[in-house]
């Protein structure tokens, strides 16, 4: 039997990138595979980059769309980088899920630790440096390198007579001693859009802040660009934002900070409660405007008060979801994806599929099952069919009441049993001729498996709530 698409493109070669590939390729019936990656290497977003990226404001990301050449293939001068593309990795970072339910279901993780986490939360725990990661991720993918382009920025794809053509760019080319660029394109029958959503940072906007940003840009930043907590010592510094990534930051600097540590929230997670409530942290409502001046940046808060000669204020706000290169782009002004049918498959033709389009989801293992069910369903060897076009926009309908237009839509918690139901009913069992597996029942240990991180984190932040709170007892008594 026929796959229902013979030539595959796979964009991006991080966590869901490397998903993609490995189910494709193990269905052993494609024609061709390619995946393409703007890095040099697999594994996207957990790699380290000393130099991080830019603060966003609107010229910035207008910059890091290039103009297509009229004529293919062809040389031409290097296009402007674009720092999107560096990570939000810092040195000391560890991963925030628990190992167990974060790992692949065919694959552990090694069982490594930092110094810093066996500190706070003991041997063995579920939790493991960056690096550890990285190498995990490239370690799977050694068997796929034959398939990818590294260096290679997909700058556009778009569905002309019934075939996806994708435009690409590689970088690096040396042609008459001088660097240079190769434009090509490339025919597919599908494609799979496993780029991530943590490239292009998200920053309210706020009355003050370009022009602010214009007149002292080294005072602003987004949490993608935190690197070391010794660029904060001493400093005036706000933080602005209320879920994990925030936390972390609270963790690090309420202790090295000049003065209190003021935490701007609109709204935050109650589960992160205890990184709120620690010492020397200044709970403020959203920013009404910021405003420079010859002497430095005043923050003035929505409940009329100002914070002035700001050192640092440092944006823990998210991401855009970006998929620049779709057209049309799919993007509301909302920040979520429309039109893609269970965060997959496009809505009338499921030819375009996203793997990795979800948060709140159990990280890389929610990645390999929507994998193996894409990869099924491109190979026509998916147990179950796709509902109509009609049941599919119903769906989008009952999921906007649901969750909202923002990009909460794509959040999976709590329901991880009837998602992760779903992609292995959809995928079915392996085809006898492949090399493909079976996708594990979802266990319901897998949700604890996954917040025990959280739960260390908890206990450790109530930790040092308690050792302030007996030290500032103690400073009262004498």
């Amino acid at each position: 039997m026929a796959p229902r698409y013979r030539n595959i493109a796979v964009i991006g070669a991080g966590p869901s990138g490397i998903s993609a590939v490995k189910a494709l390729q193990e269905e052993n019936i494609f024609d061709r595979i390619r995946i393409f990656e703007r890095r040099d290497k697999p594994g996207g977003i957990w790699h380290y980059d000393s130099t991080p990226d830019l603060f966003p404001t609107a010229r910035n990301l207008a910059e890091s769309r290039n103009a297509i050449p009229k004529k293919l293939p062809q040389f031409a001068s290097p296009s402007p980088e674009d720092t999107t593309a560096r990570t939000g990795i810092y040195d000391s970072l560890d991963s925030n899920v628990g190992s167990k339910a974060m790992a692949f279901t065919h694959k552990p993780f090694p069982n490594i630790n930092s110094a810093l986490s066996v500190k706070q939360f003991g041997h063995s725990n579920p939790t493991h440096p960056f690096r550890i990661i990285a190498g995990y991720l490239e370690d799977l993918f050694k068997d796929y390198h034959h398939l990818a382009s590294f260096n290679t920025t997909v700058e556009k794809i778009e569905k002309q007579e019934g075939k996806w053509i994708l435009t690409l760019r590689q970088s690096g080319h040396i042609r008459d001693d001088e660097l240079r660029d190769y434009w090509w394109q490339e025919e597919f029958d599908a494609v799979i859009v496993a780029s991530g959503h943590y490239s292009v940072p998200l920053v309210p906007d706020i009355p003050g802040l370009d022009v602010a940003f214009k007149a002292y840009p080294t005072k602003f930043e987004h949490s993608k660009a935190y690197r070391s907590q010794n660029d904060y010592v001493d400093k005036k510094v706000v933080v602005v934002g209320g879920n994990i990534s925030s936390a972390d930051l609270i963790v690090d600097l309420h202790p090295i900070v000049k003065g209190p540590l003021y935490l701007s929230q609109r709204g935050h997670n109650e589960a992160l409660q205890s990184a709120w409530d620690l010492p020397n942290v200044q709970a403020k409502p959203v920013i009404s405007s910021i405003e420079s001046t010859s002497h430095g940046v005043n923050v003035k808060f929505a409940d009329g008060t100002t914070v002035a000669d700001v050192d640092k204020v440092i944006f823990a706000t998210g991401y855009k979801l970006s998929y620049p290169f779709v057209t049309p782009d799919p993007v509301t002004p909302n920040n979520r994806v429309a039109g893609f049918y269970q965060h997959i498959f496009k809505i009338g033709d499921p030819s375009l599929a996203l793997v990795g389009q979800i948060r709140a989801a159990i990280s890389f293992r929610a990645y390999e099952y929507q994998a193996v069910a894409v990869a099924r369903y491109f190979a026509g060897r998916n147990s179950q069919p796709l509902p109509s076009p009609q049941q599919q926009d119903l769906w989008e309908i009952e999921r906007l009441k649901y969750k909202g237009p923002t990009a909460l839509f794509h959040e999976i918690k709590p329901d991880f049993k009837e998602y992760f139901d779903f992609l292995r009913a959809l995928a079915g069992p392996p085809a006898e001729n492949s090399d493909a597996y079976e996708l594990p029942a979802w266990k319901d240990r897998w949700a604890e498996q996954a917040f025990e991180v959280l739960q260390l984190k908890d206990k450790y932040w109530k930790s040092l709530k308690r050792v302030a709170d007996s030290s500032s007892h103690t400073k009262a008594k004498l």
